[in-house]
């Protein structure tokens, strides 16, 4: 894209901004054709959202704007979204015709018709990256400062202020403001963008706003639905057919993709020497490749980082670029002008959510590797499956041009005609419902399998959320959200870490708690952190969430206490309050080796190869009883991020119903035993306090 981040960020200010929006706003509504000046108007128009002139910038990106696709349908939309008394437009267009970063400009223009009176502008993103990417190129683009009238909430990161008139925001986090009410008063037009990747968020959003549960929002809302033309029938359907803007498709030549004959054994290997042999044919444009994971991204990378380097060229090596949602700020270097041919290695992350338009090569493996959560066994299994019919096109398109380029699959062309689904699949489909149910509860909807979706999520998987709410104390007798369970949807974390951290206030650790969240949100790389013992843009992450977490707990007015890490009963409290939220992720070694049983369902798991209990020195044991983060199904069966703790901790600390209702096993049996032994030693002391089963969160 060609960002310009220096000039965007430092350009002056105007004066009196306020008195400027309100000469400017009493102008009557204009329509497509009087918003902005043309390339040939003068050079000192002025920019009607800051009062400021406009730059020589400004002009040459107004130029390639006018090239787009989408520019055709600028009037049609902006008259749509004027008169249209459903309040609901959908547009229609394919990747790279401009929809992301010209209908929040448009809406922008249309609220700024309104006298700025019905509220701001709020896209949302399925992904950070992106939003944050998009912010950025369209400060730009409006010739205005970001941070200022245009800005971006992601996590941990909030570059908005109280001029901000077009925001873009992470879904989730939308979501968490609409089951709060924060921040709802204040939309006149929500834009939800690249409805196609069905993220959670983005199907709840639709969701809510098509059954009118949001009671809090103004009634002259505007909604536009961004979307690719594969999912169009259904959104169609969905929201009871509202008007369409159809993006014509954009003229000349489609590539014509190239399939393998057969899959190769090795993706990494097969993909790096396609784009070696580009690289030898020195054929003009940017390369881009797509592989199922980051493992095989950053192999990618590495191997051709090497490679190149060694390359015969008369032009500088190529640049070999990574792109997935942990590149954090690195991101930027994938939209640079460079020198130098540019290699872009990601997955399903630029599928729809990311323009490249220097791209003239494509190199798809016709593959992801997804995370699917099974509510049945409360595990994630590692799926690696074709993409959808639709993402295949979305990265062939990539490929087009003037003249236009290559796409190479990896793969047969029946592989995807017999394996491939039309469209993605549902995230909420795939993800565990805990966090969603939590917020729905709290938008006081009794039954969350009523709500309304594109895809209705199994039964078995609401069911699940609400007994994990249940055995969380989240909700009272009747359902419905208890005081404890407010709480809990507060904060931006599962509903069990949340619920540790509560607990953490009972036994005066909450400082050691709140970094041991933010570290387990902020989801270091095992492997990375083991080869080099850190990793910095985790460690930042962490850090800005746990600022976060501590102002959150500050204006809910949570008992705060001082840190005291590294004596035995700091580390024993840390375990308690773990214990609190964790009870329903608890595992003990059967026979003394490191074979654990998932105390609720009987999986048989292994510690993490990178876990430090597994490093220790013989003849060190496993810890006989553990509590774990994660489990994932794979080859190995992997518990990952473990903490030892006592059996007497989950008698003590987790609810009854939770240990009446394990399955039976030898696990059970145990632990009633020592709920029995327990009870008889509290009966024969003086302090035979009710201390049997108490549920330190519970909140009187």
């Amino acid at each position: 894209m060609g960002l310009e981040l220096a000039a965007v960020l430092t350009r002056p200010r105007a004066a009196s901004r306020s008195c400027q929006r309100a000469t400017m706003a009493s102008q009557p509504l204009r329509l497509a054709e009087e918003y902005g000046p043309s390339p040939g108007e003068s050079e000192l128009a002025v920019n009607p959202f800051d009062g400021l002139p406009y730059s020589s910038r400004y002009y040459e990106l107004l130029e390639q704007r006018h090239t787009l696709p989408i520019w055709a349908a600028r009037f049609t939309f902006l008259e749509q979204l004027e008169s249209n008394p459903t309040g609901v437009v959908l547009v229609s267009g394919e990747p790279g015709s401009g929809k992301s970063t010209q209908i929040p400009q448009w809406c922008a223009e249309f609220v700024l018709a309104r006298g700025f009176q019905k509220g701001q502008v709020t896209v949302t993103q399925p992904y950070p990256l992106a939003a944050r990417s998009l912010a950025l190129r369209v400060a730009d683009e409006m010739d205005l400062t970001l941070g200022h009238e245009v800005g971006y909430s992601i996590p941990q990161e909030d570059c908005t202020g109280p001029n901000t008139l077009l925001r873009f925001c992470w879904d989730r986090l939308l979501l968490q403001e609409v089951a709060s009410t924060r921040g709802t008063g204040v939309w006149g037009v929500l834009v939800l963008d690249e409805a196609q990747e069905r993220s959670v968020a983005s199907d709840s959003l639709q969701g809510l706003l098509q059954d009118a549960r949001l009671e809090n929002l103004p009634g002259d809302l505007r909604v536009v639905v961004v979307t690719d033309p594969a999912l169009e029938p259904k959104l169609r359907a969905f929201w009871g057919n509202p008007p369409i803007v159809h993006i014509p498709r954009e003229a000349g030549e489609r590539p014509s993709p190239i399939y393998r004959d057969t899959i190769p054994p090795d993706r990494v290997e097969a993909a790096c020497q396609a784009v070696l042999e580009l690289c030898r044919k020195e054929a003009p444009g940017d390369v881009l490749v797509y592989l199922p994971s980051e493992e095989e991204i950053s192999l990618c990378c590495e191997s051709l980082s090497r490679e190149v380097e060694s390359l015969p060229l008369q032009r500088l090596p190529p640049r070999v670029l990574p792109l997935h949602p942990d590149c954090g700020q690195a991101v930027q270097a994938v939209y640079e002008d460079m020198d130098a041919r540019k290699v872009v290695v990601t997955h399903w992350l630029a599928d729809f959510s990311f323009s490249l338009p220097s791209i003239q090569h494509v190199i798809d493996s016709g593959l992801e590797l997804r995370s699917v959560y099974n509510p049945r066994i409360r595990a994630e299994f590692q799926v690696l499956r074709p993409i959808s019919k639709c993402q295949a096109e979305a990265r062939r398109l990539r490929a087009r041009g003037f003249p236009p380029g290559s796409c190479l699959c990896l793969y047969p062309k029946s592989f995807l005609e017999l394996e491939a689904p039309p469209l993605p699949q549902p995230r909420v489909c795939e993800e565990n419902l805990s966090s969603l149910v939590l917020l729905l509860k709290r938008r006081q909807i009794a039954e969350p399998g009523e709500c309304h979706f594109l895809d209705q999520p199994a039964p078995e998987a609401l069911m699940q959320a609400l007994e994990d709410l249940d055995y969380l104390a989240a909700l009272d007798d009747d359902g419905d959200l208890s005081d404890l369970g407010v709480i809990l949807s507060e904060f931006p974390l599962a509903p069990e870490l949340a619920k540790a951290l509560l607990a953490s206030c009972e036994f005066d650790c909450v400082d050691e708690m709140l970094t041991l969240a933010a570290m387990l949100t902020g989801g270091a790389d095992e492997a990375w952190c083991q080869a080099r013992g850190l990793n910095w843009a985790a460690l930042c992450q962490a850090h800005k969430l746990r600022r976060e977490l501590l102002e959150l707990m500050q204006r809910i007015e949570l008992p705060l206490s001082l840190p005291a890490f590294g004596s035995e009963q700091n580390r024993r409290d840390l375990q308690k309050a773990l214990v609190s939220g964790y009870f329903l992720k608890v595992a003990r070694d059967t026979d003394g080796t490191g074979n654990y049983l998932l105390l609720t369902h009987k999986h048989v798991a292994q510690l993490s190869s990178y876990c430090c209990y597994r490093s220790r020195r013989a003849p060190a044991r496993p810890p006989p009883w553990v509590l774990y983060h994660n489990f994932t199904i794979s080859k190995d069966n992997c518990l990952s991020i473990v903490s030892e703790i006592e059996p007497q901790m989950l008698v003590e600390l987790a609810p009854p119903y939770f240990l009446s209702n394990l399955p039976p096993s030898e696990s059970r049996d145990l632990l009633n035993q020592l709920r029995e032994g327990m009870a008889d030693s509290s009966a024969g002391s003086e302090s035979s306090s009710v201390q049997e089963f108490r549920d330190p969160c519970v909140l009187q």
